[in-house]
């Protein structure tokens, strides 16, 4: 059962306008992309999945908003920008016209832990999922989205995992169908992640 699109952490949210559109237009022109593969969206129960994220600074980013998923085409009023979090009291303080993605802390720690990372893609495919369940970085399968627990695991997987061994992308055992993929700006972040999923479609043909 796929258990998604709920906030798990406590959240601060002051509400704000949203912010300029300039600031996002990168950051929304590959969700589109992602969106147009299937990567990010909703299933049939319409509950949303998949969300990107660019840094900011040190400690801010942007990010996709909750229960954006099905939406086809999002405006700078779906984007919301967290502005601290603490990983010890599972707290997220974030602003913007919307209330920042469920998934929000595991962006938190690999920026966290990655100073040179500054996008952060979390995606969904069954396919892709599936074949590389355990053939890179995995978190534990007894640890699911949106919890400290899984915060501390994607902290330990950075920390025990090499720069080339874990090739920026990993999976989530314990989220069906999630997927990560990050990197020094967004157009690594996509490459890493394209990279892959062209990968799978050439090997069924």
């Amino acid at each position: 059962m796929i258990d998604e699109g709920y906030i798990k952490f406590n959240l601060q949210w002051d509400q704000t306008e949203a912010f300029p559109r300039e600031h996002l237009s990168a950051l929304n022109d590959w969700r589109n992309q992602l969106y147009a593969l299937g990567l990010l969206g909703a299933y049939p129960d319409g509950i949303g999945f998949g969300n990107i994220s660019q840094r900011i600074d040190e400690r801010q980013f942007y990010i996709s908003g909750s229960t954006t998923g099905n939406l086809a085409q999002l405006s700078a009023a779906h984007y919301a920008k967290v502005i601290d979090f603490d990983l010890d009291k599972n707290f997220v303080h974030c602003e913007g016209p919307i209330k920042a993605s469920s998934e929000s802390m595991s962006h938190a720690v690999i920026y966290q832990t990655c100073p040179t990372v500054n996008a952060v893609f979390h995606v969904h495919h069954a396919a892709l999922w599936k074949q590389r369940l355990y053939k890179v970085p995995t978190t534990a399968a007894n640890i699911p989205y949106g919890t400290p627990a899984m915060a501390d695991e994607i902290i330990r997987l950075l920390k025990t995992t090499t720069l080339a061994e874990r090739e920026q992308f990993f999976v989530m055992a314990g989220h069906e169908e999630g997927i990560v993929a990050f990197g020094k700006d967004l157009a690594e972040a996509g490459a890493i992640l394209l990279q892959q999923y062209h990968a799978l479609i050439s090997s069924k043909k």
